[in-house]
């Protein structure tokens, strides 16, 4: 059973919980990075590595927030069934649709990991 619907949602619980774990996973990193850099008072210019796991975090809470996988939009396939089962988007435009919500989740979780990112470099040194 299919629940696809194009540029909206493109996967199911199974696929929602990996998304979820991503999250979990990034935000841990994110604060023990965070912690690493307050204890060791490191350099303003070193802390901008913080970016990648806040964007590991950003975007696996996205996706698993708005039921939506950015690679599996990008790639034209969804997923309700098993995990890593995969089945493709058969229509042109609804292709351009996971597409351009794809992109969109890609933008917002850049947002969010550069302003979490901005949060670490204003901790005082």
């Amino acid at each position: 059973m299919s629940n696809y619907q194009p540029g909206v949602c493109n996967i199911g619980p199974g696929e929602i919980r990996r998304r979820q774990i991503v999250a979990l996973l990034g935000a841990v990193l994110t604060i023990i990075s965070a912690v690493t850099i307050i204890k060791t008072h490191a350099p303003r210019a070193s802390r901008v590595g913080i970016f990648i796991p806040a964007m590991v975090f950003s975007v696996g809470w996205i996706q698993s927030r708005k039921k939506f996988c950015l690679a599996f939009g990008l790639m034209g396939t969804f997923n309700f069934g098993k995990l890593g089962q995969l089945s493709k988007v058969a229509d042109k435009e609804d292709r351009a649709r996971d597409r351009a919500t794809a992109m969109g989740i890609l933008s917002q979780a850049i947002v969010l990991a550069i302003a979490i990112t901005g949060l670490v470099l204003l901790i005082p040194l």
